[in-house]
């Protein structure tokens, strides 16, 4: 059930234009500081998914691996996306207070 909520929080943070994804766009969002939480699919390859852990903690940014790129693409109402950046403050502490009942979060 948490899954779908954050799903749906997902598809309304898009909607606001407060979620950036693919891994170029997710990348360049940590880069620049403007991501306040960053999420991985599982089924990304291992070398994105330490790629994004290492970027992440290295910028203290909250980052998680949850759902399969399907499901992330579809949240978003977009093809599968392997990586997401949320970077909307209220959105980012919203989806990570659904996340912490699922997933581990690092950072």
């Amino acid at each position: 059930m948490t899954n779908k909520k954050i799903f749906s929080l997902l598809g309304l943070a898009t909607r606001s234009r407060n979620v950036v994804s693919g891994e170029f766009m997710t990348e360049k969002s940590v880069k620049e500081g403007t991501a306040k939480l960053v999420i991985v699919a599982e089924d990304a390859s291992d070398n994105t998914k330490k790629e994004f852990g290492d970027m992440c903690s290295y910028r203290k940014v909250p980052y998680a691996v949850m759902g399969t790129k399907e499901e992330l693409g579809k949240s978003m109402g977009k093809e599968m996306r392997a990586s997401l950046s949320i970077t909307d403050q209220g959105f980012a502490e919203a989806v990570i207070k659904l996340l912490q009942e699922v997933v581990q979060i690092h950072g």
